[in-house]
């Protein structure tokens, strides 16, 4: 078979970078505009991808079909293998009947919804990222949120719009190190400026989570809790990013973040609790099919606090241990098989004229935070003495709710890597980079793209990050600084990657909503990218170039 090597412009500027927009307008509009089921979107965009690579990009057929293959694959595991183990990790405690005392010992730090919601979706979903990503977090956090008593709509966009902050520094910043790696620029640099950049999201979300959750009346009475928090968030983020290990920084944000919380919670009262658990209640019921969730607070003896909270002790303790201890991290992943992705591996080069490193498949069969999960899973099972039968039977359950998941998630990451071996994600990147100077301010929007398509941070560095560089150097932008807007407007493409919004709709029982949570979503997505591209514009200037190392 012939190599292929994507032209930049094969049909010229302008029509090139309209044809390779085609698989997005078509996942988004059928999503947003015709509602279409997520799965059919990603279906329909998939086609669409595949024939603008054949047709308009020049990509052998037989190329294309197999660069989807291996997209398809990827969704499959790692990333359906972390949803449904996530899930049925959380179906096992359910099960158990250990979770009405996770509900009671969430009231004895607050019987407040709107401080759970911030101590939950942020905090600990905040550790969950950084420990473990690729859509576990949500997925987790959606369920504990429903479990407390949430509407699932509002449990969902709450714990996307939280999700964001800690993206950049997820799975033990794994996207600033292959940002470092793509740019060539040292990763701890670019870590320490995506550090303060996304140390100001930290200290915005708290403050929308308020507003998803009970609009401007709970923002106006809670607001000590979303400063402190976020604040503590923050100052940790940025600390520990420039001074610490970038690695660390989202593990020991979220734990400060928490902790202040807690220890807020012992000396402040916020208004209007009962109202505000009243309201969520009544939307709860509106959406129906939600259980009856009791909210009064009762005491708890310390082994069923202790037991309620140690599956996600758990969690925290397996994933530190496997990507913070050097010699049981390089144990687990002397286990991953490397496969060169058969028929397409060596036949599809970059722009630069390189064997495309996409073409290889890391099946983390051991090391991976599905596999993780399944084991942290098995340990409270065994634990709280769940009996085979009905762990598997969750199991089951939890595989047939997924099954449209499945071709959602495997379809949109399909689509990722047709439009990236074929170049028009490229072809997109190269022309919103010509902007010149003022590609200071756009320089977001292209980790922004990158994960609304593939879903992942990681991967959109992986796409953009060398070309931020480039652009960098040839403009006379700081290289570093572009390279770090790549990182910090990717976190905000979370609220619309289709992959994002099949995990949390599955977790929180919305699936074949997936349009109903993309039109929510979008408005917090755009607000948040907009700030980022203002900040990153004017870190570029002396207005606030102060904010850099």
């Amino acid at each position: 078979m012939n190599t292929f090597r994507p032209e930049l412009y094969p049909l010229g500027q302008v029509w090139s970078v309209l044809v390779a927009l085609l698989p997005l307008i078509v996942i988004f509009v059928g999503l947003g505009v015709l509602k279409w089921k997520a799965h059919v979107a990603g279906l329909v965009a998939v086609v669409v991808a595949l024939a603008t690579a054949v047709l308009a990009f020049k990509m052998p057929a037989p190329l294309a079909l197999l660069s989807a293959s291996e997209g398809f694959v990827f969704g499959l595991f790692p990333i359906v293998w972390i949803v449904l183990m996530a899930i049925w990790f959380y179906q096992v405690t359910v099960v158990s009947g250990r979770f009405e005392d996770l509900r009671a010992t969430f009231n004895l730090i607050s019987d407040d919804p709107r401080v759970t919601a911030l101590l939950v979706a942020f905090c600990f979903g905040g550790l969950l990222e950084a420990l473990a990503g690729f859509g576990a977090p949500v997925a987790i956090t959606g369920v504990m949120l429903l479990a407390v008593g949430f509407p699932k709509l509002k449990a969902a966009i709450a714990v996307m719009v939280a999700n964001t902050a800690p993206v950049a520094f997820g799975a033990v910043a794994i996207p600033i190190i292959t940002a470092g790696k793509v740019s060539g620029i040292p990763y701890e640099e670019i870590g320490a400026i995506v550090g303060r950049q996304t140390a100001v999201l930290a200290l915005v979300v708290p403050f929308l989570l308020l507003i998803i959750v009970d609009g401007f009346k709970g923002l106006k009475q809670v607001w000590p809790a979303a400063l402190v928090i976020g604040g503590a968030f923050a100052a940790a983020k940025w600390i520990t990013s420039n001074y610490i290990s970038v690695e660390l920084t989202d593990v020991i944000a979220s734990l400060v973040g928490m902790a202040a919380g807690v220890v807020l919670m012992r000396f402040w009262t916020p208004k209007g609790t009962s109202e505000a658990q009243q309201r969520l209640d009544a939307e709860s019921a509106a959406e129906g099919g939600n259980e009856v969730v009791t909210h009064e607070r009762r005491e708890l003896p310390g082994s069923r606090i202790a037991m309620a909270l140690l599956p996600y002790i758990l969690v925290v303790a397996v994933f530190s241990l496997a990507n913070l201890v050097g010699p049981l991290k390089r144990a687990l992943t002397s286990t991953d098989v490397v496969i060169n992705w058969p028929g397409l591996h060596g036949h599809v080069l970059n722009n630069a004229g390189q064997v495309h490193s996409s073409t290889i498949y890391n099946f983390q069969w051991l090391s991976g935070a599905g596999t993780l999960l399944l084991f942290v899973g098995i340990l409270t099972a065994i634990i709280y003495k769940v009996p085979a039968k009905a762990a598997v039977k969750e199991f089951t359950d939890t595989v047939h709710k997924l099954r449209f998941t499945v071709l959602t998630i495997g379809s949109v990451v399909a689509l990722a890597y047709v439009m990236n071996l074929s170049g028009q994600t490229t072809t997109i990147g190269t022309w919103i980079a010509g902007a010149g100077a003022a590609f200071a301010f756009l320089s977001p929007v292209l980790g922004w793209i990158g994960v609304a398509v593939t879903g992942s941070d990681t991967s959109a560095n992986a796409l953009f990050c060398g070309l931020q560089a480039t652009v960098g150097h040839e403009t006379g932008l700081d290289p570093a600084l572009l390279t770090s807007a790549n990182t910090a407007g990717g976190v905000a493409g979370k609220l619309i990657s289709p992959q994002n919004i099949a995990i949390v709709a599955t977790a929180v029982g919305l699936v074949g909503k997936e349009s109903l949570i993309l039109r929510k979503t979008l408005g917090w997505s755009l607000g948040l990218l907009a700030l980022i591209s203002l900040m990153v514009g004017l870190q570029s200037t002396s207005i606030l170039s102060w904010m850099l190392p």
